[in-house]
């Protein structure tokens, strides 16, 4: 059996790359919008990505409040380097 430290860790590790997917998937989202292409694209990866992060904090929540809780930390640091990432590039 895991313990819970080591659960919770492997689980901030987690959130920390899906937080880091789902931004660069805004980025590509903005672009595709921003070139003015068309929706349906845009769209998609918008609702894709919502969903998928949906199903992501839900999974972790059946573990507990724990997982939970280091997923969702992990998702805030990837915002946050997201975020520095954005304003060096303008």
């Amino acid at each position: 059996m895991i313990g819970a430290p080591v659960l919770s860790a492997a689980f901030g590790l987690a959130g920390l790359v899906f937080g880091l997917l789902y931004f660069a998937a805004v980025q590509r989202t903005a672009s595709l919008f921003a070139a003015g292409r068309g929706w349906l694209v845009p769209v998609a990866l918008t609702i894709a990505r919502i969903a998928a992060a949906a199903i992501f904090l839900a999974l972790t929540a059946r573990l507990g409040a724990a997982p939970l809780l280091a997923a969702f930390a992990g998702f805030l640091l990837a915002r946050a380097a997201a975020l520095r990432a954005a304003r060096k590039a303008s």
